[in-house]
């Protein structure tokens, strides 16, 4: 099934010419020419990889891509982000609010291709990456966790939010940062429900003894390490 891109880009003559360019290499395309548009389109379906551009005309792409990162329908969207700023920080500045890669204007549609297809690549080799720390495996394929290669058992939450820690591996995450890349920025929920939820997944964990894995930082939030605590975590 050929893979769908959505390119975001509020200037017509390069979205045309990316989307010639990405139909000729079998890609479906839709277009939107600015946030309101793309959030619409993506409400209708979301797509397998979003070029955006930096500079749009209601918000930046660059907040638009923190709003996708926030939300859970589009928390693992690919983002290849569009721009004319070529400059360091601004990169950095882009992949920090979660593109997955980044192109300067002008480029080549070659370029974007080979661009695209590397993104796509890395994507679907972790959408079926095996997570394992000791003998605790997570499979996201088959949306499995096991211990010593018995099943544990988690509800649907628990299990999004030690597949999100275990991907994340000795990263501390505080309980609002959990609730944005877990639950997703469109829910409200109280920070305590991240603990309620932490501790299901411990009790879940704790026969196997593997519920040390999942560390409290005291003041901070959560991490999942398969290190000895220090003092001041737990």
């Amino acid at each position: 099934m050929a893979k769908r891109v959505l390119i975001v880009e509020d200037e017509a003559a390069i979205r045309e010419m990316v989307g010639f360019a990405l139909r000729r290499a079998g890609f479906e395309v839709d277009e939107a020419a600015d946030a309101a548009q793309a959030r619409t389109r993506i409400f209708e379906q979301i797509p397998d990889l979003l070029l955006l551009d930096w500079m749009l005309p209601d918000i930046s792409g660059i907040d638009l891509a923190r709003r996708f990162r926030r939300e859970e329908a589009t928390a693992d969207l690919p983002i290849i982000m569009l721009t004319a700023k070529g400059e360091e920080d601004d990169k950095i500045r882009g992949l920090e609010a979660g593109a997955d890669d980044y192109i300067t204007k002008p480029f080549s549609p070659r370029e974007l291709i080979a661009r695209i297809r590397a993104v796509l690549r890395r994507v679907s080799l972790l959408e079926d990456e095996k997570l394992e720390a000791g003998a605790l495996c997570l499979h996201p394929a088959s949306h499995r966790v096991t211990a010593h290669g018995e099943p544990v058992e988690l509800g649907p939450t628990e299990y999004r939010l030690l597949r999100f820690l275990m991907a994340h591996r000795d990263r501390v995450f505080t309980r609002s940062q959990l609730i944005d890349r877990v639950w997703g920025g469109g829910t409200y929920i109280e920070e305590r429900t991240v603990d309620v939820h932490v501790r299901r997944l411990r009790k879940a964990l704790e026969p196997y003894r593997h519920d040390r894995f999942i560390q409290t930082v005291r003041g901070v939030g959560y991490r999942f390490s398969s290190r000895v605590p220090v003092q001041g975590t737990g």
